[in-house]
């Protein structure tokens, strides 16, 4: 069976640099009837939760470490048992939210992650967060990209952490080699794809 993509929207705060904006995030949960992966734990522990239901929790990988995308992400595991995944060098992000406790395990670029018979490529992607990774699962024709890539354009890199040239780099080198058709489902708002953002790109300034 191919895994299927279930969306859950929780609203929160995003919190960094002094500052605090109220926020919607999509929270991802990839998997079949059996068991599912959570991508993006964001506020709201119970109501992912209960979307999970029965099925077994195998990990939450975490696309990076701003708060919004982690809040709920110890709350989560201590609920179901399952590894908190997260790129070892958004480390000193995930610290600011969560200084006493740390995540499981570490992603890798290039590392796969399988659920359901369904393989998701791990693709680190630096800029909007050091750790920042996005999960391309080529059979589905989706890409991940938290908040890397948007409908509109590249994330935002106005505030600690974060780089413009390093994020345009990041989408031009590594998710604009992805067929043209992939469906970009964002870590905020609605989704998009490669070909449209591609197709948009011109008036980036250039790493």
């Amino acid at each position: 069976m191919t895994a299927i993509v279930q969306n859950l929207v929780t609203s929160g705060v995003f919190r960094l640099d002094g500052g605090s904006w109220d926020v919607d995030n999509n929270v991802w949960i990839v998997g079949d009837d059996a068991e599912v992966i959570v991508i993006d734990a964001a506020h709201d522990a119970k109501a992912i939760e209960n979307v999970v239901g029965e099925r077994k929790l195998a990990a939450i990988v975490c696309t990076h470490a701003h708060n919004d995308h982690v809040n709920a992400a110890p709350e989560l595991a201590a609920a179901t048992g399952a590894p908190i995944l997260l790129h070892p060098d958004d480390r000193v992000v995930w610290d600011l939210t969560h200084p006493d406790r740390a995540p499981d395990g570490e992603l890798a670029d290039g590392e796969v992650i399988t659920i359901a018979g369904t393989a998701l490529q791990v693709i680190h992607t630096p800029g909007h967060a050091p750790g920042a990774v996005c999960l391309y699962a080529a059979e589905l024709g989706v890409l991940f990209t938290g908040d890397t890539l948007f409908h509109g354009g590249p994330g935002a890199t106005g505030r600690s952490y974060s780089d413009y040239p390093t994020i345009v780099r990041s989408i031009r080198e590594k998710l604009f080699t992805l067929p043209d058709t992939t469906k970009v489902h964002t870590g905020h708002g609605e989704g998009t794809t490669i070909g449209a953002e591609k197709a948009a790109s011109d008036g980036w300034d250039q790493p």
